[in-house]
């Protein structure tokens, strides 16, 4: 992409100012200053940076499984299934390691986008915003069954610690968890053939010589990994893995090995974007990145429904 170095240098601006913005001052040149920028600020950038680019490569994963591009996984229950196994591991072993429970919701995560997958080949295609709607529908159903038990357990106050997406409460030693995105982001690029090969369909993938489920499952798994993580360190995010998913196809094509690099761009961009925004907005209170994303997306794909097909870009 021959825009790569004014992203890179609008990428480093946004990290400049994240951190920069806040209520204290750094620059009084004393170990106070040095300490919240490596114990806070850095911590905090790094943290919605992976939180965006985790959240779009997910979004890719999803829409190419289901070769519908209105969905992401927080449209088909994957977020609320995460959370349904915390909430488990919660009451069952509290005390657990953090590991164990990203692992357990990792694992409900898959189970809950599985079923979603069941039900996604019952739903006729005619119509593409029918399975977002019916993803909606099964994902209200989860959520509401994790509330009921969060109620009825006393521990709603988690939900709304998970439902939050926001990175105020990020410290080191505290989000480390997140790198594993980066790495998961390597094996989607080297497995981006593959990807591609499931927006075709089983059958048509299975004539090219795809191993059609164990690819399914092995996207399902990744994206899986990637939203308990998000999830367990800072919480929900929506929106995220559907519209830049849609920017990026519709500015430059469905060209996945070259586009997932700027997917992860665009996403983790617009996600510490949204952290700023909310660190402004009624500074020195802030607002959730994941509320300011929520408003930001839903007139991006408002606008992505009724905009006209863009041509594409090199």
């Amino acid at each position: 992409m021959k825009h790569w170095p004014y992203a890179i240098t609008m990428l480093a601006l946004l990290i400049g100012a994240s951190c920069l913005v806040g209520v204290a001052n750094i620059f009084g040149g004393n170990l106070d200053g040095q300490m919240i920028m490596m114990v806070s600020r850095l911590p905090r950038t790094f943290a919605a940076l992976l939180t965006g680019a985790g959240l779009a490569l997910a979004g890719v994963v999803v829409q190419m499984s289901v070769q519908n591009r209105l969905v992401e996984p927080g449209l088909v229950g994957t977020p609320e299934s995460a959370m349904l196994g915390l909430l488990a591991i919660t009451l069952m072993a509290p005390g657990a390691a953090l590991m164990v429970k990203m692992s357990v919701a990792a694992a409900t995560a898959l189970i809950g986008t599985l079923g979603f997958l069941w039900l996604a080949r019952h739903v006729p295609r005619r119509d593409p915003v029918l399975l977002p709607l019916v993803g909606l529908i099964y994902g209200g159903i989860i959520g509401a069954a994790v509330l009921w038990l969060a109620w009825t357990s006393d521990l709603v106050q988690y939900i709304g610690v998970w439902q939050s997406g926001e990175f105020s409460g990020v410290l080191q030693g505290r989000y480390e968890l997140l790198w594993i995105v980066a790495g998961i982001a390597v094996l989607i690029w080297i497995a981006a053939d593959r990807i591609t090969m499931l927006g075709l369909g089983e059958d048509a993938a299975s004539s090219l010589g795809l191993d059609y489920r164990q690819t399914l499952l092995g996207g399902l798994i990744l994206v899986s990994i990637i939203v308990a993580v998000i999830v367990v360190s800072v919480g929900s995010v929506p929106f995220v893995g559907l519209v830049v998913p849609n920017i990026v196809s519709r500015w430059y094509g469905d060209n996945l090995r070259r586009n997932l690099p700027i997917v992860a761009w665009l996403g983790a961009s617009m996600v510490l974007a949204c952290d700023i925004i909310g660190r402004l907005i009624r500074y020195p209170y802030e607002i959730p990145a994941g509320t300011v994303f929520a408003v930001l997306g839903a007139g991006v794909f408002l606008w992505l429904l009724h905009a006209a097909p863009r041509q594409r870009h090199d």
